[in-house]
């Protein structure tokens, strides 16, 4: 068998090997990402999933800490 394992010829053209280096660099990097984003996906699709189970009247209840979202209005004065 050949030791010769230069498949892209990349042994005398420096700039080129540079490139395809970067290149797979950055498609590693984007599996990465899209990996990434896939389980993001599938864990909001998951609680979705899992929110279809519940009861309606589970989704009309009112909120069980009713005094964290209280707004108070506070009159500005413009001076």
């Amino acid at each position: 068998m050949s030791d010769n394992h230069d498949y892209l010829k990349t042994a005398d053209n420096q700039t080129f090997r540079l490139r395809a280096d970067v290149l797979a660099l950055m498609l590693k990097g984007a599996g990465y990402a899209a990996i990434f984003c896939l389980v993001v996906g599938f864990f909001i699709a998951i609680t979705i999933w899992v929110g279809g189970f519940l009861p309606p009247e589970s989704k009309e209840a009112p909120d069980p800490t009713p005094f964290s979202s209280v707004v108070t209005h506070q009159s500005s004065r413009l001076g």
